[in-house]
């Protein structure tokens, strides 16, 4: 099990799909390479204590994250993490289909 910085600096456990006790609240409809919204593609980023969990189901997406510069490439089966208000954007390797399913902590 990896390790996140929440927002207060602090490391806490967590998977692919975020740090324990964390709840589902929210998922977008599933998007391919023609439906994407512009807001995707362009930097944007989470609400604070909001995660974002990318699962790509069929082909490549590709995750620029603009703090760093870093870009990675998300297939099916490894979903990316998106910590709360990390400026972001995402477009197409080709074809591709996925969602985003939106996470915050339990009351």
């Amino acid at each position: 099990m990896a390790s996140n910085n929440d927002a207060s600096g602090h490391s806490v456990p967590s998977d692919d799909t975020g740090p324990q006790g964390l709840v589902s609240y929210r998922k977008t409809q599933v998007y391919c390479e023609t439906t994407l919204p512009e807001g995707f593609r362009n930097r944007h980023s989470t609400k604070s204590g909001v995660w974002g969990v990318i699962h790509v189901l069929e082909g490549r997406l590709i995750y620029r994250c603009w703090d760093s510069g870093a870009e990675t490439v998300i297939v099916p089966g490894q979903p990316k993490l998106v910590l709360p208000q990390a400026p972001h954007s995402v477009s197409p390797d080709g074809q591709v289909r996925f969602f985003v399913e939106f996470k915050k902590r339990s009351a």
